[in-house]
Parts: structure tokens; sequence; C-alpha cells
């Protein structure tokens, strides 16, 4: 009780989600050796924001031996990307980033099967190290660039490769949400002070983006929490219709929000990820609505929980 008609308190919500459907979602990639050895990365899956183009191609440069500024990437075109299910279900990162692992294994094969032509030689003494294709035996190499050169002279192997990939399984990502609030007794009104999280995405592909991610969740969850309603006239209209009547979070709604990550590694992820789309708007809703219990003795069982609700709320007998 701060002794000024508010009461802070604290909640404390824990949730797990999914990492595509499991049996159902599909990714599919296309990753081809461009003239000057760079790297076309062709995707059906769309960036809406989450960075997904940017997470497949830090994959490629890992596989490839390259820099990221090597590898461009085709958005989702319909009449040109190979088939992706969607971004939705939390899968790009999971489902569609082990389609790129897998098209990466194979175009090095390829690559070096073209190598071979050029040196003479069998595609089993060749590898690919460094973004270059060595013939151990003999110290032999070539580049990337004389790759691409070879595959457009007297050659019947295309330098790229296509892959799919469906997951049997859905490894669940976690987090805990901890909310500590300030309500108002005499208004109802709650206001957000701090806000802590830690998720478990198995390995973050990017945390600078995992945490951006995170965070934009945390927000929207506070806003569906305390904030955004819709409500109809009698005749069904929609009063909330415009952004002057739709309330939404600002930065002054927030509080002070922190996001940690603790890693695991999951086997059947690329590069041991797990998906954190959703998971991250799953925690705020429960930690808030806990801490306004403690703050007032009420449950509160819809949402958004408005000022107008706190106070015309009785206590649970």
């Amino acid at each position: 009780d701060m002794g000024n008609g508010k009461v802070r308190a604290a909640g404390v919500g824990m949730s797990m989600q999914g990492s595509g459907i499991s049996g159902i979602d599909v990714g599919s990639v296309t990753i081809k050796l461009n003239d000057d050895g760079t790297y076309m990365l062709i995707i059906g899956a769309a960036d809406m924001g989450t960075g997904c183009d940017t997470i497949l191609a830090q994959m490629v440069a890992e596989h490839m031996d390259c820099s990221v500024d090597d590898v461009s990437v085709f958005g989702a075109d319909t009449d040109a990307s190979p088939y992706d299910s969607g971004s939705y279900a939390s899968s790009t990162t999971y489902v569609t980033g082990m389609a790129v692992q897998k098209a990466c294994t194979q175009l090095k094969e390829r690559l070096c099967a073209i190598a071979a032509e050029a040196l003479e030689c069998d595609a089993n003494e060749l590898s690919f190290e460094d973004g270059r294709v060595v013939r151990e035996a003999t110290g032999e190499e070539m580049s990337l660039v004389d790759v691409a050169t070879k595959s457009q002279v007297s050659n019947c192997l295309a330098p790229e490769a296509t892959a799919m990939h469906s997951s049997p399984v859905s490894p669940p990502p976690f987090m805990v949400g901890m909310a500590e609030i300030e309500l108002d007794r005499e208004t109802g009104v709650v206001e957000v002070l701090n806000y802590a999280s830690v998720v478990d995405c198995g390995i973050p592909i990017n945390p600078a983006l995992a945490r951006i991610q995170a965070e934009g969740g945390i927000v929207q969850g506070i806003g569906h929490t305390l904030m955004e309603d819709v409500t109809r006239t009698p005749k069904g209209r929609i009063r909330e219709s415009s952004l002057f009547t739709y309330r939404l979070p600002t930065r002054l709604d927030t509080g002070r929000i922190r996001v940690e990550f603790e890693n695991s590694y999951e086997p059947t992820g690329p590069f041991g990820a797990k998906s954190i789309g959703e998971i991250v708007i799953n925690t705020p809703a429960p930690a808030i609505t806990q801490a306004i219990y403690r703050a007032t003795g009420v449950w509160h069982r819809e949402l958004p929980i408005l000022p107008e609700h706190i106070v015309l709320a009785k206590p649970e007998e």
C-alpha cells in the first residue's frame, strides 16, 4: 500500500507454445550460385517484420562459409518461389530454417561435382571448405567464381539446390513473465512499472532480432490486457473503428521491459533453434491479471481489464 490510494503488486505468468504445426507445415527454399560467386536464396516465407529474410540469409552464410552480404534474398512470390505453408504458427525459423540447412548441404555436393569435371577427378575427392572447393590429396582448389564459370561451359549440373522440410515434432519454447504494477483504487487505472521476462527459444539465431520480437510481443500483450477493447452499437457498428478510439499502448504505458534468454539446444531445429514468434505475447495477460488480483482480491476472467471493471468488481466470496 503506497498510502495515497494506490497499491503496488506483482504477478507471474508461465507459458509454452510450439514450433510450427508438426506433420503439417512445410518450408521450401532454393539456393543457387551466382556468376560472381555470391548466392541467391529464393524463399516462399514472407517476412512480416520478424526478420526471417535476415535470419535465413545468416543460416546460408554460416553453412556456406561466406558473409551475409554475399547472400541475396528473393522474397515470397508465388509465381517463382518454392512452396511454403506461410509465416504463421511460429514456424519460419524452425521449419524453413531446416530447409535452408538441407539445401546448403545439397548445394555443396553439387558444387563439388561441377568442380570435379574441371579438375578431372572424382567428386568424392573434393570437399567444400572456407567458401571454396578443395582437393586435399593434391592441394588443388577452385574458387566459387571459377566453379560458377565452369557451370556455364560444357556442364550438365545446375549450380543450385531446392529442399523442403516438414517436422514430425513441434518442440515448445518456454517463457516466464513477471509484471509489477501500480493500481489506483479510486479510478481503477493500472500502470505497468516493470516487466521482466526470460525466454527459452533454443539457440537464438539472431539475438538482437529475438530480443526486439520479445519486447514487441510483450507490448502487444500489455495492450490487449489493459486497453484494447472492441464494443458495438445496437446496430452492430464497431465503436472503436479508428486509432482515435481504439486504444493502443505507447512507450509511456509499458514501463521498463527486460528480456533475458535461457539457451537450450533443440536437436531437431537449425543450429539448435526453436520458435519465438508467438510465445512472447502469452505471459503479460496472466502476469498482470494475477498482479491485479493481489492488489484487489478479484480475479478477472475476461480481457481487457479496463479501469471501470476494476472499480465495479467485487471480491469473490
